[in-house]
């Protein structure tokens, strides 16, 4: 949520920020503005009341001490009260839909990034080199089924398109991702979360995903009660709401947090030809990770999520890419992202396999997540999230970079501990 001080002040600028997002909400802005001064008058009118209605009530004492008649009084009273009365459901109807539009905004963009889409987003530094084979290299889609790691058939029986099944060594090939992965944040001080994998509303409320994007994940709903839950799409939608409606003390920041869990997502809409198998799925691995900082020291947060998302691609041993995207491409939530890419052949390009954001004080202010500073002032901190890693992406593309000649592939040195020591994968005979 944006700070409402910001929007009084200098609306325009609101305006042009928000324009680089190719999110035009002048008229939205221009309806917020109406209403917080319809709700700033309406409440200084009711409290107004209020006070003469106190200062009328604390007279009738000296009145009848006095002699004097209390009726006019008395009545007048009333009158307050009933005003008061009225006016309550107006304030309400006024501070809700005033609510709603502050919420439907997206975060404003940092100002040094380009506007527009993905047709302006900066590589700006490339690590390693492309992979080029001596021979038609395979599709990770046949490696996996030639190495019988994963099961797509028998996946999309159990739960549809969009669904597989790891099997045998791709298991453990998976969980030794993940464990490289979590050795990696707890060797660097992270705190190592697992959260409810079924969340409440407000927890998407909080991290900027609902309402806009509340159809693109998976609802739940108790058969015996009311209660509405829904699958975490990606962990960051509870680490945000870690701190919700809390005071954290200056004393306590940076926290620095990770978490795996299982991402749930709706993919509407057909795959194209180039991303068959896992490149798109409803269910896909994923180790977040996140920080809570006091707001000066979120640019250095943000190039330390940074940093250790590459070392991570790195140690793999992968030609990937950094790119920061334009305002357009970072999600409503965020005012800076950069995308870790890395290259899998049979695509014939990069796709992301870490976001790294800066949701600077948005996230806080939706859930009331604020810091307290050592001489006692109170504001917003700010958040932070990047993945660390997502494997759906990182499996295709370790199959397809360390693929040799005849089928087989190289692990990669950082995962063979998990492994017992296996150092290629061979087919079964």
């Amino acid at each position: 949520m944006l700070d409402i001080r910001l929007i009084r002040e200098n609306p325009e600028k609101v305006k042009e920020l928000l324009l680089r997002k190719e999110y035009d909400a002048s008229e939205t802005i221009d309806k917020i503005l109406t209403l917080d001064q319809q709700r700033r008058d309406l409440i200084a009118k009711t409290e107004g009341w209020k006070a003469e209605q106190n200062a009328a009530s604390k007279s009738i004492p000296q009145i009848k001490k006095n002699g004097g008649n209390i009726q006019e009084v008395l009545a007048h009273v009333s009158e307050l009260k009933e005003a008061i009365r009225q006016s309550e459901p107006q304030l309400k109807a006024i501070e809700d839909e005033f609510r709603n539009l502050m919420l439907s905004l997206p975060n404003l963009p940092d100002e040094d990034l380009l506007p527009g889409g993905k047709e302006n987003n900066q590589p700006i530094r490339f690590f390693g080199e492309p992979k080029v084979f001596d021979f038609e290299p395979k599709h990770h889609v046949d490696l996996c089924n030639n190495l019988g790691l994963i099961d797509y058939d028998r996946g999309t029986m159990l739960a549809g398109s969009g669904f597989w099944i790891y099997r045998g060594m791709g298991a453990r090939l998976e969980w030794a991702l993940l464990n490289y992965f979590m050795d990696t944040h707890l060797a660097d001080g992270y705190e190592m979360i697992l959260p409810p994998h079924m969340l409440e509303y407000q927890c998407g409320l909080t991290a900027g995903q609902f309402p806009k994007f509340a159809d693109e994940v998976y609802k739940i709903e108790n058969p015996t009660d009311d209660r509405v839950h829904y699958m975490l799409p990606t962990a960051e939608a509870a680490l945000a709401s870690l701190y919700r409606d809390e005071i954290v003390p200056e004393s306590e920041l940076p926290k620095k947090l990770f978490s795996y869990t299982p991402c749930f997502r709706r993919e509407a809409g057909s795959y194209r030809s180039d991303e068959r198998g896992m490149v798109r799925g409803h269910q896909f691995n994923k180790v977040e990770m996140f920080q809570f900082t006091m707001p000066e020291a979120s640019d250095e947060a943000f190039e330390e999520l940074v940093t250790k998302a590459e070392a991570l691609v790195k140690g793999l041993g992968f030609h990937f890419r950094t790119v920061k995207l334009a305002a357009a491409d970072c999600s409503a939530s965020m005012a800076r992202t950069y995308d870790i890419e890395i290259s899998i052949p049979s695509m014939n390009g990069y796709k992301e396999v870490s976001s790294v954001s800066n949701a600077r004080d948005y996230q806080a202010r939706r859930g009331n997540i604020r810091c307290r500073r050592a001489d006692g002032k109170v504001e917003y901190l700010h958040t932070l999230n990047g993945s660390g890693l997502a494997t759906s992406r990182i499996l295709p593309a370790l199959v397809e970079q360390n693929q040799l000649k005849d089928g087989s592939v190289v692990i990669p040195e950082v995962l063979r501990k998990y492994l017992g020591g296996i150092e290629v994968l061979t087919a079964e005979k």
